[in-house]
């Protein structure tokens, strides 16, 4: 069963920081296996093979499952954990972040690299964007093309979000419901329609909406 909603990263992105000197640079990239997300990880550190650190942190998983947190020499849980409590605290699925270090010469104790590598992230996200993921079911709704207008204009002024309209035999409407809804745009359709109208439940597919 999938979820019917989500928040993960918006998609693949970067952001920098300076903190005392140091360079801190995000990665951000959405990933569904633990493969990709060592795959994403390994490119990074051969983009930066000169930099001090390359530390990461994942979560993969319905239920995140798949949790990985990796300090790459720095002090033990000074980077990786932190890294990866923002992801988790921010509700974050599918998710993986590489925080690229190159040193400035000031060393920031534990406290310090705690608070910049977990801001590394937090910044990143802010800048690279989070989305909300809803699982929702195209349906059909097939009518005769004179209820075309009428159905046309109440989907506009409905929150429900239309994918597109095909000119068959009979003019097949299109639109995005989420799953715990289909029934009840059923019912509303079929009152539009006057019961007129044939409707059929297609594919599964997940909208994306921009969160921050």
């Amino acid at each position: 069963m999938a979820l019917a909603t989500y928040q993960t990263v918006q998609g693949t992105g970067e952001h920098e920081m300076i903190v005392q000197k140091s360079r801190f640079i995000a990665y951000f990239e959405r990933v569904e296996t633990e493969e990709k997300a060592q795959a994403f990880i390994e490119k990074i550190k051969k983009q930066h093979y000169n930099a001090n650190h390359n530390c990461s942190a994942y979560v993969i998983g319905e239920r995140d499952e798949i949790q990985k947190a990796n300090d790459d020499g720095e002090p033990s849980g000074t980077a990786g954990v932190p890294m990866l409590e923002v992801l988790k605290k921010r509700g974050l699925k599918d998710t993986v972040v590489v925080v690229t270090r190159y040193f400035g010469g000031i060393k920031l104790g534990a406290g310090g690299l705690i608070r910049a590598y977990g801001g590394a992230v937090s910044e990143g996200l802010n800048a690279v964007g989070i989305v909300q993921r809803s699982l929702v079911q195209v349906i059909h709704t097939e009518v005769d093309y004179h209820w075309l207008g009428k159905v046309e204009h109440a989907l506009r002024e409905s929150p429900y979000q239309m994918k597109g309209i095909e000119y068959l035999e009979q003019v097949d409407v299109q639109t995005y419901v989420e799953v715990d809804k289909i029934e009840a745009f059923k019912e509303w359709m079929t009152n539009i329609t006057n019961g007129q109208a044939t409707i059929k439940q297609g594919e599964e597919t997940y909208l994306e909406t921009l969160v921050q």
